[in-house]
């Protein structure tokens, strides 16, 4: 039986292994100073530009339960089963719409949190699409996706406090003195929060993590390794050179998506890493 597989638009993927997969992305709603867009219809470049623009932070909103639904019994028609997996549900509430639609649709359909996001959720959802392809089974699939998770590790760097104090997440005096002293901060993505494991002053903060990073993996046996910016490509690609001898596949170095960048703002990376 042939098996798809649905993701959303938080995910952080080369457009290429999207249609080679044929994976369909169900996109999330985005509103900008009261104009409401369709995650997918904003390239990076132009969601950054927008969102300095704006006063107030961009809010990102789930895909009506309603949409699910006709997107599971539309790949259904020809008898498919389908495997959906999703964004944490600590930043969203996007995988509970897409359980809700599933028990509304006549489809076969198995709804999975990946707990991650951007790449992360990329590890998972590919996966999953390349088994597909080869035909395992629906729980060959869930295995390897629920494994994938477990080996999955998610790292974010934040240049500047802005957007983490519009969104109440820090207070406005902390961001303030943050801004003026040029603290830098590095946190991990732990059971659904984040973490901070380094905090410092300029980009030495970030090149210091790294080198504690590549002593920490040294030895170990990389799958893959995920990095998404916004808006730094310069230490985005030097963390690519420095990290690319530990994995045999080329390292991905994408934007990352509108959710992700309205928590971080700009200057911001994420470092996902898949071990064996």
């Amino acid at each position: 039986m042939t098996i798809k597989i649905v993701t959303d638009s938080t995910i952080t993927v080369d457009p290429e292994l999207i249609e080679k997969y044929n994976i369909t992305i169900v996109p999330l709603a985005i509103l900008i100073d009261g104009v409401l867009y369709q995650d997918t219809d904003l390239s990076a470049e132009t969601f950054m530009a927008k969102m300095k623009a704006s006063k107030h932070l961009p809010k990102t909103s789930q895909p009506p339960v309603g949409v699910f639904t006709e997107v599971y019994d539309r790949l259904a028609e020809d008898g498919s089963q389908i495997i959906s997996i999703h964004l944490t549900k600590a930043l969203s509430g996007t995988v509970e719409a897409a359980r809700q639609g599933a028990m509304l649709s006549n489809a076969d359909v198995t709804v999975i949190d990946s707990d991650f996001i951007d790449q992360g959720l990329r590890f998972q959802v590919v996966e999953a699409a390349k088994l597909a392809a080869q035909g395992a089974t629906k729980e060959e699939i869930i295995a390897a996706t629920i494994k994938t998770k477990d080996n999955t590790e998610l790292y974010i760097g934040i240049a500047n406090l802005d957007n983490l104090v519009k969104g109440g997440r820090v207070n406005r005096v902390t961001g303030v003195l943050s801004g003026l002293l040029n603290i830098k901060i590095v946190m991990e993505f732990v059971d659904n929060n984040l973490q901070p494991m380094l905090k410092g002053r300029g980009n030495k903060t970030f090149q210091k993590w790294l080198d504690d990073f590549m002593s920490k993996i040294s030895g170990r046996k990389v799958k893959h390794i995920g990095i998404s910016h916004a808006e730094n490509l310069t230490f985005a690609h030097h963390m690519r050179d420095q990290l690319q001898p530990f994995v045999a596949e080329k390292i991905s170095v994408l934007d990352t998506n509108s959710t992700v960048a309205t928590h971080t703002g700009p200057g911001a990376w994420a470092l996902l890493i898949e071990f064996e």
